[in-house]
């Protein structure tokens, strides 16, 4: 009798999304989740998957034209030589680690590594200053740092006893180096180094501590396990339309959680590979040079990187990739429209948060409609609630039934269990975005339930506005939040980054202020404006809560649409 092992739930789950990918329905109603008591995915399905397969898993293209390509066999024999060499110097299973490093195949083998720890990783981007370090050692009671050497200097005031390791450059003193895990690396002599795991690991396990980007308030600490992310991003990969041996692309800066979602897991759970392309500046043309040559098949990006697309000659890339899809914030209609017209491929959106995976999706496959987030994805149950009553509706907060928990949800916000209570009250998980649900059960994205304001007692959604203000050729980028009014008690004032070519001032303003009466509603009109740059997190996403704040104390120089027509 041939024993089951951990992994094989796993697989059958993942053929049976891959034999499904365009057909919703039978994907919907045929797929349930894995729920092993025992997973590592690390061991279990990586290096399963990995052994003696000499076909790329990592493609790495630096700026400066050099590049490197590692097998899957490699990865797997690296990250076993760095999980035995971390071991050595301590770090044990449980033991929280700071990963903080660029798009470098250091990354990789790393979160290999502390997966076949079972050490949980709690990543961080190189943007983040001493500061905000201190708050991630303090808060995610982290025993160790793993970091650029060049970064290294951020941490001379940072207090805590934690194992210093830095990672390339010159040995800084008091720190390890990482270089001596893998000396001589590639060397078949030493097979006999293979990891050799203390046990199984519980599927409960904690994996991964991310630290959201705090675009209304300080950042939570979501907790995820060693299912909830390795597993659950099966619905990403069902999304993207990921297929074995596709080349991946997704555009994401690490310690983010969607580096892990599209840059680790959805596509190694597909077996394609993941490609980067490393850039100091973003250059359209060198990007669509390099996913050309490289044969991208599936690209990912945020909504600003889409918009600085379109802003290029879309017609130099020859050969689009056959899947196209967008997240982190919704994606305007224009952009979409844009990129159909030129590449004859359709941007496909899709839902999530750090907390989860993809819960609303437009698969390969299916009927779009604009505007909309898609649908629910295998696996999740996704209802709307009325945000005064908490009953069902057609129009609410997004959130999802309990009753049958998906694997993809977190666990809760470590060390806070009033605020993990309050979003899993009464057998729903609330996201705080606000949604519509459509007779066909697509679902259209309103805005985050802190975001949407009343003007004159009717409701507006600061990104329906804002994708009106982004069709007219002088605006790059928009921002909506209520001003004050003594009459209306709120309008909507727009915060505007000018495209190139355009000038902030009197004249500009009114055009923008004719574009608005003429795309929307008398009651949707912008009525303030102001010249701004956007606010951002370090992920990218617009902090709406400073722009309220400005806003609240006067702002800067500002047009009045009474006094522009």
């Amino acid at each position: 009798m041939t024993a089951v092992g951990p992994a094989d739930g796993f697989r059958a789950a993942r053929d049976f999304l891959l034999a499904h990918r365009e057909d919703y329905a039978a994907a919907r109603e045929g797929f349930s989740w894995p729920r092993p008591t025992a997973f590592n995915w690390a061991l279990d399905w990586f290096d399963t998957i990995a052994r003696d397969n000499d076909r790329t898993a990592l493609w790495i293209v630096e700026e400066d034209g050099r590049e490197e390509k590692l097998s899957f066999d490699t990865m797997r024999r690296r990250s076993d030589r760095v999980a035995n060499w971390l071991r050595a110097r301590g770090v044990r299973a449980g033991d929280r680690i700071v990963v903080m490093l660029g798009n470098q195949r250091e990354l990789w083998e790393t979160a290999l590594a502390a997966m076949k720890l079972r050490a949980v990783v709690i990543p961080a981007t190189p943007l983040l200053g001493p500061a905000d370090l201190a708050d991630r050692i303090e808060r995610g009671g982290a025993r160790h740092v793993l970091v650029r050497d060049e970064d290294t200097g951020k941490f001379t005031d940072v207090p805590g006893d934690y194992t210093r390791i830095a990672v390339g450059g010159t040995p800084t003193e008091g720190w390890l180096a990482y270089e001596e895990a893998y000396e001589d690396a590639d060397d078949a002599d030493h097979a006999d180094e293979a990891f050799t795991p203390d046990g199984p690991t519980p599927a409960d396990d904690t994996l991964l501590l991310y630290f959201t980007s705090g675009t209304t308030a300080s950042p939570k600490l979501v907790e995820h396990t060693h299912i909830s992310y390795p597993i659950g991003h099966l619905t990403t990969m069902y999304w993207i339309g990921l297929r074995p041996g596709d080349v991946h692309l997704n555009i994401s800066s690490p310690g983010w959680a969607k580096h892990a979602w599209s840059n680790l897991f959805a596509p190694w759970n597909a077996e394609a590979t993941v490609f980067v392309h490393n850039y100091t500046r973003f250059d359209a043309a060198r990007l669509m040079a390099e996913m050309d040559r490289c044969g991208v098949t599936s690209f990912c990006a945020p909504p600003t990187v889409w918009r600085m697309l379109i802003q290029a000659d879309l017609g130099a890339l020859r050969e689009p990739p056959r899947e196209v899809v967008a997240a982190g914030e919704p994606l305007n209609p224009e952009v979409i429209e844009a990129v159909r017209r030129h590449w004859g491929r359709t941007i496909r959106d899709g839902f999530g948060q750090t907390e989860t995976s993809v819960q609303i999706a437009n698969p390969p496959g299916q009927p779009l409609k604009p505007g909309s987030m898609g649908r629910p994805s295998p696996g999740f149950t996704v209802v709307l609630l009325d945000p005064r009553t908490g009953e069902l509706a057609d129009e609410g907060e997004i959130a999802l039934d309990l009753s049958d928990r998906p694997v993809g949800l977190m666990t809760g916000y470590a060390g806070d269990p009033e605020r993990t209570a309050e979003v899993m009250a009464d057998g729903y998980y609330r996201t705080g975005d606000i949604g519509a649900r459509d007779e066909d059960g697509y679902i259209t994205y309103i805005g985050r339930a802190d975001d949407v304001f009343k003007s004159s007692d009717y409701k507006i959604s600061p990104f329906e506005l804002e994708s009106a203000l982004l069709e007219h050729e002088a605006v790059a980028e928009a921002a909506v939040v209520p001003a004050p009014d003594p009459l209306r008690l709120a309008v909507p004032k727009a915060y505007v980054v000018l495209a190139a070519g355009w000038e902030p001032g009197p004249d500009t303003a009114k055009a923008l202020f004719a574009h608005s009466r003429a795309v929307l509603a008398p009651y949707k009109r912008v009525r303030r404006l102001e010249f701004a740059e956007l606010p951002k997190t370090v992920s990218g996403k617009i902090r709406r809560i400073e722009l309220r704040e400005h806003t609240a104390k006067g702002g800067g120089t500002e047009y009045r649409e009474e006094d522009h027509r």
